[in-house]
């Protein structure tokens, strides 16, 4: 190669190495599903000038020049490339430097017509036409090294190879369905909730996105976000592995890209020129092959000899004594009759009184029910005969139908098929679980103590205070009632006008706040007179707090929430409401942190704005999901660990907030679920559902239920967990509680103990709906329920 080529290799080499590789950084998002935009990597900042120039210095000392002679070898080799010739590298002779550049300059007048026949507008191939124009170039084999520094025309030439499919050898296994779209702008699904199908044909939702400011904070805390791609098809972020790196990294150096290529290896002979050795040939069969052998006709001779000469005889047969015992295996005949064991015959059923001689006078029939018998078809008769009276037994005559019987009973044994039907002898009592007496389980609600009647509709709601003395109720008719749970007796009433679907207490101890969910709204109120002078001063700062303005209000808060925080009207505040949060859609669920500061809401609303998570200190409101998949029933938090508990129509997913991800998706096996609850320890989780099941999950253990129980007979509204003692109950349509005991041990080897204890009646049914909710008593083993039937009940 020449200078020429040299200059023009490296030239090549430094664009190749200073190109930006454009990558996706990985953002972390404050979302759960994650999207972000292409970023160009700082790897750019490196000119193409500046390794041009070391290029050259690194030339010139290769070659013996010293620093003056390579700066006037850099200007030459900018104005003009063509001047430099081989006659001034060491040991190059004139003659072999003017046939370079000629044969240079023949090669580029070549190159130049494949270049424009490249870019006549054809996509997959070279005409052959134009192959035939170009004498001694192969069109396939050609390289960038040949095309210099006409880039262009190696783009083109490029274009008009021959796409690689790449078959069943390319491994596109994912985690997640891949998209299937094929070759098509990813832009056109824009207006869709989906990005496209999977190879079943299911659509594939769209993940969510991130805003900028998130982008940024993830990307200054992910160590991975040099070597993180987008993946446009599937709107997901790829970590590219070492060995991509690696290609990306040889390609940018101008190697090859696979490093176990060796393309100096030595060439296979497929076909050799030497002649292979084979059996197979034309000449005609030797007469030795066809012709008896005389060796074998010597060997059966002297065996035919030896048999007439008596020198081989027949061995004589073994005859057996002539008079033998034939009892002598009759132990034998015995124990094999024994093994085929006999099939005995039916019996025949016993005479009845109607076929006495004499028979009571009330089997005997009338007349008219004779001539009716006597009328009837045979095969319609009841019975084949009519009882007769007889008074004395020397007076019956023959049967006779005795003969037909008897042949009939013959045929029935002879081709009726009998099989000996072997019953097995195990005792009941075996089958049943070894479980406690109930009595040993004590103490659970077994008994209806007290009753809370003043709510005129359906009582849908309640909840006790940490301190377990006061409990609050949301029924139909548009009120929440607080109640006194010692003595039933109603402390104070909030009229809102609206259905209540949910409430709360604050599960802190340091403050007395409750929320409710009344129609759209979601109210924030503090009992007056309930709390001393501190903890009721402490409840109104953490529930005003938010009013007043802060130096950290910031302006990107996301204003696309349907969601404002207000402050309710002076009626309102005249009876302990502090806060008035408004939303598009009617508020069907609150749930509580359990530090109290937070809380999420569960509302109509049809996707990701469906759950919505509020600081009630700063009055912030935060949308955790873009999307979800399915409708969504319920949510929890989890009570030790920053999980989120989403429950859909079919699944129940966990969601860790701290790392923005999703752990682990729960299957219950049920149609629609109703309900969740998680165990105070916060390994095991109940879910309640429409089609009367109830599921057990153990987390460590498996996402399929380690026990389904489905004991009631209709749907199942409620379950719940009890905070103190080893009980949890389930609530249902069909007017019951059911208490159970639910021991869970320290020992990760021992399984959780299930034992039904009582099921508690007293609930009216009404409308198809029968107990709503239940809860238990945060210090006492006791249980409240509420009621479609407007009752409020206290079980102990």
């Amino acid at each position: 190669m020449g200078v020429k080529g040299k200059i023009n290799q490296r030239k090549r080499r430094a664009a190749t190495r200073d190109s930006p590789i454009e990558t996706e950084k990985l953002v972390g998002a404050g979302k759960i599903d994650i999207e972000s935009d292409g970023e160009e990597s700082s790897s750019s900042d490196v000119t193409e000038e500046e390794d041009f120039d070391e290029m050259l210095q690194e030339m010139a000392e290769d070659q013996g020049f010293g620093s003056e002679e390579a700066g006037e070898f850099e200007d030459e080799g900018n104005s003009d490339e063509e001047s430099i010739h081989s006659s001034d590298i060491e040991g190059a002779s004139s003659e072999e430097s003017e046939s370079e550049l000629d044969s240079n300059e023949s090669d580029g007048e070549v190159l130049q017509r494949v270049a424009s026949h490249a870019t006549d507008g054809q996509d997959t191939a070279v005409d052959s036409e134009s192959e035939a124009a170009v004498e001694g170039v192969d069109m396939e084999k050609l390289t960038i090294r040949d095309f210099g520094k006409d880039v262009e025309s190696w783009k083109a030439y490029r274009k008009t190879l021959p796409q690689i499919d790449a078959g069943y050898a390319s491994d596109s296994s994912t985690e997640e369905p891949a998209n299937t779209i094929g070759n098509v702008p990813i832009e056109w699904y824009e207006d869709y909730p989906h990005i496209g199908y999977d190879v079943d044909g299911k659509r594939i939702m769209r993940p969510a996105t991130s805003d900028e400011l998130d982008k940024f904070l993830a990307n200054m805390d992910d160590p991975d976000v040099f070597r993180t791609g987008r993946d446009e098809a599937n709107q997901q972020d790829v970590k590219l592995s070492e060995k991509e790196i690696d290609i990306i990294r040889r390609i940018q150096g101008g190697a090859i890209p696979d490093a176990e290529f060796n393309q100096y290896e030595d060439t296979v002979e497929w076909f050799t020129s030497q002649t292979m050795q084979t059996p197979l040939h034309a000449a005609p069969p030797s007469k030795a092959s066809f012709l008896p052998s005389k060796w074998e006709h010597k060997r059966v001779m002297k065996i035919v000899r030896a048999i007439r000469q008596g020198h081989i005889t027949r061995p004589a047969a073994d005859q057996g004594p002539k008079y033998y015992d034939v009892w002598a295996n009759a132990a034998e005949l015995t124990g094999a009759r024994a093994r085929r064991q006999r099939l005995a015959a039916p019996r025949i059923p016993l005479p009845t009184h109607a076929e006495s001689y004499h028979p009571p006078a009330e089997y005997l029939p009338t007349e008219e029910e004779r001539q009716k018998w006597l009328e009837a078809d045979p095969d319609e008769r009841k019975t084949d005969y009519l009882p007769q009276d007889f008074g004395t037994l020397r007076a019956v005559p023959g049967y006779g139908r005795f003969i037909q019987e008897r042949f009939q009973r013959c045929l029935d044994l002879y081709l009726a098929p009998r099989m000996l039907k072997k019953t097995s002898n195990l005792d009941p009592e075996q089958l049943v679980p070894k479980l406690p007496d109930p009595r040993d389980l004590r103490p659970f609600p077994a008994a209806e103590a007290l009753l809370y009647s003043g709510h005129t509709g359906r009582v849908r709601t309640i909840s006790v205070d940490p301190t377990g003395l006061w409990l609050l109720s949301g029924s139909d008719d548009g009120s929440v009632r607080l109640w006194e749970i010692a003595t039933g007796r109603c402390a104070q009433t909030w009229s809102f006008g609206q259905t209540v679907h949910k409430v709360a207490w604050c599960p802190s101890a340091d403050v007395c706040v409750f929320a409710a969910a009344v129609g759209s709204r979601l109210v924030v109120g503090i009992p007056p007179h309930l709390c001393d002078s501190q903890k009721q001063l402490v409840s109104e700062e953490l529930a005003r707090a938010g009013f007043a303005p802060s130096a950290d209000d910031d302006d990107d808060d996301d204003d696309t929430l349907p969601v404002s925080w207000d402050v309710p009207p002076s009626t309102e505040q005249a009876v302990g409401i502090c806060v008035s949060v408004s939303m598009r859609a009617a508020v069907k669920s609150v749930v509580w942190h359990r530090r109290g500061d937070y809380l999420a809401t569960l509302t109509a609303e049809e996707g990701g704005g469906s759950v919505l998570v509020h600081q009630l200190s700063k009055h912030k409101t935060q949308r955790p999901f873009r999307k979800l998949k399915g409708a969504v029933q319920s949510v929890c938090f989890h009570p030790t660990r920053p999980w989120f508990l989403v429950a859909t129509q079919r699944y129940v997913r966990i969601y860790n907030l701290a790392q923005q991800q999703l752990i682990k998706t729960l299957q219950p096996g049920a149609k629609w679920i109703s309900s969740l609850d998680v165990h105070p320890q916060g390994d095991n989780v109940i879910v309640g559902s429409y089609d009367k099941k109830m599921a057990w999950f153990d987390l460590d253990l498996s996402v399929k239920p380690y026990r389904s129980i489905r004991y009631h007979r209709q749907a199942i509204r409620q379950v719940q967990f009890s905070r103190k003692f080893p009980l949890f109950a389930t609530a249902s349509d069909d007017g019951s509680i059911q208490i159970y005991h639910g021991m869970v041990y320290q020992d990760l080897n021992q399984n959780p103990l299930i034992v039904p204890l009582k099921v508690l009646r007293g609930h009216a049914v009404c409308s198809s709906l029968g107990v709503l909710d239940c809860l238990f008593h945060p210090t006492q083993p006791w249980l409240l329920s509420a009621g479609a039937d407007g009752s409020i009940r206290l079980w102990t």
